[in-house]
């Protein structure tokens, strides 16, 4: 078994003796989507690309692409994005 695999399982069972969310053990992103109007991506690494059709922000795992319409970005911080407009799709790149 390789080494990063084993690293990753090692975090995963820590992170459920401690009770530990996911997003803060393991460093992934926390995406919550409401309705069709707005979405919270918390734990992002920065802004790849941005335009009224599509955002697109960096996660320690690749990235998350937002598309949709009238894209705005509603607020920005150094843990969390939100994105707001008509949204049609979340997908993990």
């Amino acid at each position: 078994m390789r080494w990063p695999k084993m690293g990753e399982q090692f975090k995963r069972k820590a992170a459920a003796m401690l009770e530990l969310p996911g997003e803060v053990a393991l460093n992934l992103p926390k995406v919550i989507v409401t309705g069709r109007i707005q979405v919270i991506v918390e734990n992002h690494r920065g802004i790849v690309a941005y335009d009224r059709e599509c955002v697109r922000l960096l996660v320690e795992a690749g990235e998350v692409a937002v598309s949709g319409r009238d894209l705005v970005l509603r607020s920005i911080l150094p843990d969390e994005v939100i994105v707001e407009g008509e949204i049609c799709a979340v997908r993990f790149l």
